[in-house]
């Protein structure tokens, strides 16, 4: 069996322990983890001020190369739906069936890449019009898993959001 690599899309003001989290808990199955940026640049800070070094830039990955992808909450996705190169990245993982985690405001990357129609999904509840208006089905519940698609509403949820994603990830 290869080695499963996850991406983790990074922008300015994003959610500390929504990156971090998953990050370090995904290096703990052993699973591969690149933090991918869509601007070139090499370091980015979270909404209290925490830096992190980036990987990649969108433009040097392949979606191919990827059996998942965590878009973190916080004020980055605002900034990540964005780039069509992330959107593109985000959509043709999940037209490929690979796992697409996203958490608290990560769903307004999932309603700009057109992948909450017809699907049942949660996030921060301050955006859940945004999700509703981009066809999904909200639900308030700390984790949903909707095929390939898991989504989570808050920091709280990370344990529930971690443990549903490194299922899906050894399952598929």
């Amino acid at each position: 069996m290869s080695k499963i690599r996850v991406a983790v899309l990074i922008e300015d003001y994003y959610q500390d322990l929504e990156v971090w989290y998953p990050i370090l808990r995904l290096r703990e199955e052993g699973i591969e983890v690149v933090t991918v940026e869509p601007n070139g640049r090499k370091e980015y800070k979270g909404k209290n001020g925490y830096p992190i070094e980036v990987d990649k830039s969108i433009h040097e990955v392949r979606a191919a190369d990827f059996d998942g992808v965590v878009i973190p909450g916080g004020w980055a996705p605002d900034k990540l739906r964005l780039s069509e190169k992330i959107l593109d990245f985000v959509k043709t993982l999940f037209d490929r069936g690979k796992v697409v985690a996203s958490i608290c405001h990560g769903g307004w990357v999932l309603a700009s890449a057109g992948i909450c129609k017809g699907k049942t999904l949660t996030s921060y509840i301050a955006i859940k019009d945004d999700l509703v208006h981009a066809g999904g089905n909200f639900v308030d519940r700390e984790v949903v898993r909707d095929g390939n698609l898991i989504t989570s509403r808050k920091p709280d949820d990370l344990p529930a959001f971690m443990k549903e994603m490194i299922k899906a990830l050894k399952e598929s």
